[in-house]
């Protein structure tokens, strides 16, 4: 007779019980922590060893074969923690979930998981646009289809769990991981998470999506990694909260991971009000909780609100985690913890049960194994939407005839990131994390604009010279942890200052038609770059010598066209009024050297618009453009403000909107607002628009943003064509958190605003909501749409 946990046609729930009740207590704290692993297909895996162990505090314990006899819940990313072959590593995957199943005595399978933000973190699979260039393309339909390709590549070599999306909203573009957000709108990150989500998990949820930094991570002091984060809740809950909110409720996200810092000097990883009252509580997730890596032993190696490792499992625990990443660090003292009574078995048998619920859900138990003739990386739609996510995402943001180019020119390419593939990745693309373990990844499979360029102009029209290096050798940083400076070794930047190779350039320059400068930044995680996880910033100036080369090929007086890439918007200091066009690519994957060449050269349209605006100084920081009255200073301070705003993008094209048409000056407090606009194609040329819906309410119980966005929709128009655009914004979108901790919505005066960016608004309307103010139900409405009609 088949025992009941081993029996699928039993409902989950018994299942679990089942089991639960036939583990010891080692095998149920086996169940709430990963091992991070090198895994062999001979079966002689290893414990990866780095300097995370020192920032996490690692200590010696029995021999990793004894400890696997007992189970272990996940394996911490067995394809992305080394260089290997996708089916071999399938393979050795395949052995050690094999000894898990046979040789253990319940037989439970592991749960693996790996990180897939920017594409599957795995030796040759498709290397993906940035979450800017996501946030850039506004179009939630073509994101889905990205995670989508992603959940296929992931699931075909047994992944279980993605650690992606981001849900943190830009508040500071200083922040390190700026790159790895979809923009500075909470609603419009929630959008893309949403379909992030969706794509990732597939109707099924047979792989589960990881919503992180739960919550408020980029508005760190200082943009500094780690660092506290200062907000109250209302504020926490209408700008951070929101995109989670939106992910949980709307698409059924598999699993939340919390992060590093503290809020009001309570640790993410501690705090049972995030994790249980509102995550789980109030609203309804029914996934799984895991720790960011090292995240449980940080609250008592750098928050100190614990005694030791078995405190800081208990306190985390409690608090509603379920799942330690990436070690055991901490739940392998939690014997001791329950022996001290800091944590009940009460408790753990709660935490276990929602992991093996998870892990039946997935259907684990029936199919443990991942079949390595079906691994599927790099497929031709995989590399394909690659490609259209990097075009979509490629923002205008200057031009002065200079682009299209003309095919008949002479074309100097110059600049260090004009043919350096590593130059258009993000830091969770595989090439690029590896850079901290000092492991280097063949990347042919990037094409860079200079190849681009070339390949559609000819090698004869197109010269090269790099210009200057931004770092001059790849390699594991020297990061220090924690932040406290007192005792620890001076650090040096590894960029470069050589200014040796611009006069190349400059002669490159002159022997020249025109000239395309590739500038911006690198990605690298804890200072091995200038940008991503651990690599922040104090300036917005470009990194290095790069803005002495501009200078330099300005002052030649050939047209400059400046192409820059990379994970956080950079200053030209003045050259924006001198160059003669100027685009932002953000980090576009393996496909972006194509997705800027088609946009240089007219081949495709620059569909892009920003979701970060780009401030005029980082002395305006922390600035995002649905700030408060007041938040200029008094008087308005010189240094404040956004050069190019979000929402903005230049086309091939001009377009004009009609004056708004608004269905019905009042609507109730439980209605719909409905208003519509007639957008014209005034220009010689097709393009498209995306026209954006904002609104502002001007007098409220408290302090509102000076605008928000509500709606956006691109329409594609032929030259002279018009679209009547009708959006449809429920009132429940109006809302903000009052002090009660609810959402609410309120009577009173609205201001409709509908643009082509915020600051480019072409009119505006007023709206009176009608009615008692209203406490909005758990299943409010979070979307607005927009019909077209031409």
């Amino acid at each position: 007779m088949t025992v009941i946990y081993k029996d699928s046609q039993r409902p989950a729930a018994e299942r679990v019980a089942d089991l639960l009740a036939r583990m010891t207590p080692e095998e149920k704290f086996a169940q709430m922590h990963a091992y991070w692993l090198v895994l062999s297909e001979t079966g002689e895996h290893r414990e990866r060893t780095d300097m995370s162990d020192e920032f996490a505090g690692v200590s010696e314990q029995a021999s990793l074969a004894q400890r696997l006899k007992i189970g272990v819940g996940q394996i911490t990313r067995p394809l992305g923690t080394h260089i290997v072959e996708a089916k071999e590593g399938v393979r050795a995957a395949n052995k050690l979930q094999k000894m898990l199943v046979e040789e253990t005595r319940l037989g439970i399978p592991a749960l693996f998981h790996e990180e897939c933000l920017v594409g599957l973190l795995c030796k040759d699979a498709t290397l993906f646009p940035s979450s800017l260039n996501y946030g850039s393309t506004w179009d939630p339909a073509l994101i889905r289809r990205v995670a989508m390709h992603i959940g296929d590549e992931a699931r075909s070599t047994g992944c279980h769990q993605g650690l992606a999306p981001v849900l943190d909203v830009s508040r500071d573009v200083r922040w390190g991981r700026t790159e790895e957000t979809f923009g500075e709108d909470p609603w419009l990150v929630g959008l893309m998470a949403c379909a992030y989500v969706e794509g990732l998990q597939g109707k099924k949820r047979d792989l589960l999506a990881t919503l992180k930094h739960y919550v408020g991570h980029s508005f760190s002091e200082g943009a500094r990694n780690h660092a506290p984060v200062h907000l109250g809740f209302c504020e926490l809950n209408d700008t951070f909260l929101l995109p989670f909110e939106m992910a949980v409720k709307l698409s059924h996200a598999g699993s939340v991971m919390p992060a590093y810092h503290d809020i009001d000097n309570q640790p993410g990883h501690s705090d049972g009000f995030l994790m249980t009252d509102i995550l789980r509580e109030q609203w309804g997730f029914d996934g799984i909780i895991v720790a960011d890596y090292g995240g449980v032993s940080l609250l008592h190696q750098h928050h100190g609100v614990a005694r030791d490792a078995a405190e800081s499992a208990a306190l985390a625990f409690n608090a509603g985690l379920d799942v330690e990443l990436p070690k055991d660090d901490c739940v392998r003292h939690l014997g001791d913890a329950v022996e001290r009574g800091l944590i009940s078995m009460a408790k753990i048998d709660e935490i276990v049960a929602r992991t093996l619920a998870v892990k039946f859900q997935l259907g684990l138990f029936e199919r443990p194994y991942a079949d390595e003739t079906k691994v599927v990386l790099q497929s031709k739609q995989a590399r394909q939407v690659a490609r259209d996510v990097a075009t979509r995402s490629v923002t205008l943001l200057e031009n002065r005839g200079a682009i299209p180019l003309a095919e008949t020119q002479r074309m100097a390419v110059i600049g260090p990131t004009a043919d350096d593939p590593l130059a258009l990745l993000s830091g969770y693309s595989f090439p690029v994390h590896l850079i901290i373990s000092d492991m280097l990844e063949d990347i042919t499979q990037v094409t860079t604009p200079l190849a681009a360029l070339r390949h559609y102009l000819g090698d004869e029209k197109v010269s090269y010279a790099k210009g200057c290096h931004i770092i001059e050798k790849r390699m594991a940083g020297a990061p220090v942890f924690p932040g406290d400076s007192s005792g620890k070794p001076i650090q040096h930047s590894p960029v470069s200052l050589d200014t040796s190779l611009i006069a190349e350039a400059v002669r490159t320059a002159e022997q020249s038609d025109i000239v395309v400068a590739c500038v911006g930044d690198l990605a690298g995680l804890f200072q091995s770059g200038t940008v991503g996880e651990g690599s922040d910033t104090d300036s917005l100036n470009l990194p290095g010598v790069q803005q002495q080369l501009l200078e330099a090929l300005v002052a030649t007086g050939k047209p400059v066209i400046v192409v820059m890439t990379g994970g956080r918007p950079y200053n030209l200091q003045g050259l924006e009024d001198k160059v003669s066009a100027f685009i932002i690519a953000w980090a576009p994957g393996q496909e972006g050297g194509w997705a800027i060449a088609d946009v240089l050269t007219g081949r495709a349209e620059p569909q892009g618009r920003l979701t970060v605006s780009i401030p005029k100084s980082a002395g305006a920081m922390p600035y995002y453009y649905n700030h408060k009255l007041k938040s200029g200073g008094t008087p308005y301070a010189f240094h404040f403000g956004s050069r190019y705003p979000f929402g903005y993008g230049k086309s091939w094209t001009r377009f004009s909107y009609s004056p708004i048409t608004l269905h019905g000056k009042t609507v109730a407090i439980d209605g719909e607002i409905t208003l519509s606009v007639t957008v014209t194609n005034t220009g010689e040329r097709s393009g498209s628009e995306v026209v954006q819906l904002y609104v502002r309410d001007n007098v409220a119980s408290m302090v509102r943003p000076v605008k928000e966005l509500k709606g956006f929709e691109r329409v594609e128009l032929e030259a002279g064509e018009s679209a009547t655009l009708t959006f449809i914004l429920p009132v429940d979108m109006l809302n903000f958190t009052a002090r009660s901790g609810n959402r609410i919505v309120e009577s009173g005066e609205f201001t409709l605003m509908v643009g082509a960016s915020s600051e480019d608004i072409r009119d505006t309307a007023r709206v009176e909501v009608q009615g008692e103010t209203r406490t909005l139900p758990k299943k409010w409405r979070m979307l607005s749409h927009c019909e077209v009609s031409r």
